[in-house]
């Protein structure tokens, strides 16, 4: 994927509508609490290949309008507050132990 503020604006736009799907599962499922649905780990991943495709993109030549990096900086706070969900980089989670996945995930 060519880095491009299109492709940015895409990505961001999916994740809204991912996060209003995800919202709308909360409900259905009884009003669960998003921080207690096991799909806040999945938006945790996507938010941050969001970030550092919006870092990718502030390091290139490309000018990037004010709001465009408004949005990014936007996301960079959400991501502040999701970080710890995310998949850990050092190993899959495919490849984890149940001991290894619950201290990475703070169970």
């Amino acid at each position: 994927m060519a880095i491009t503020v299109e492709n940015y604006l895409k990505l961001a736009g999916f994740y809204n509508e991912m996060a209003k799907v995800l919202s709308a599962i909360c409900v259905e499922k009884g009003g669960i609490a998003m921080e207690n649905y096991v799909g806040r780990f999945f938006a945790a991943d996507v938010l941050e290949y969001i970030v550092e495709y919006g870092k990718g993109l502030q390091k290139s030549k490309i000018e990037i309008p004010q709001n465009v990096i408004s949005v990014m900086n936007l996301f960079e706070k959400q991501f502040e507050n999701v970080k710890h969900l995310v998949t850990p980089n050092q190993k899959p989670i495919h490849e984890m132990t149940l001991e290894e996945f619950e201290k990475i995930m703070n169970i």
